[in-house]
């Protein structure tokens, strides 16, 4: 129906998905297309107590974080099978994330 006749204002919702307002977020350096992590990248082991930045890889869905993390600094606390245990603080609540280490990147100290 027109929004004219029915004399109201038809606004349509925006969308509220896991990945909404992301396009410039999730999205690589035109020569990082296409191109999947580095094998040290995968297979590097965090120690409990490590710090990591949370740096999402866009070309791997599983595990991705959530907008909100990207660049926060996190402390691992443990395990979940190939993943890590992130803790991270948004203001003063303390959040468990569970991610791959495509995701992380340590922190140098």
């Amino acid at each position: 129906m027109n929004s004219v006749i029915l004399g109201v204002d038809a606004v349509v919702k925006a969308p509220q998905g896991y990945r909404h307002r992301t396009r410039k977020l999730l999205k690589k350096d035109v020569r990082e297309r296409g191109a999947i992590p580095p094998l040290s990248q995968v297979m590097r082991e965090y120690k409990e107590g490590d710090k990591v930045f949370i740096v999402p890889n866009p070309a791997i869905h599983d595990a991705l974080p959530h907008r909100r993390y990207i660049g926060k600094v996190g402390t691992i606390i443990g395990r979940r099978g190939r993943a890590y245990l992130v803790e991270v603080y948004l203001g003063d609540k303390k959040k468990t994330l569970i991610t791959y280490p495509e995701h992380l990147k340590p922190a140098s100290a």
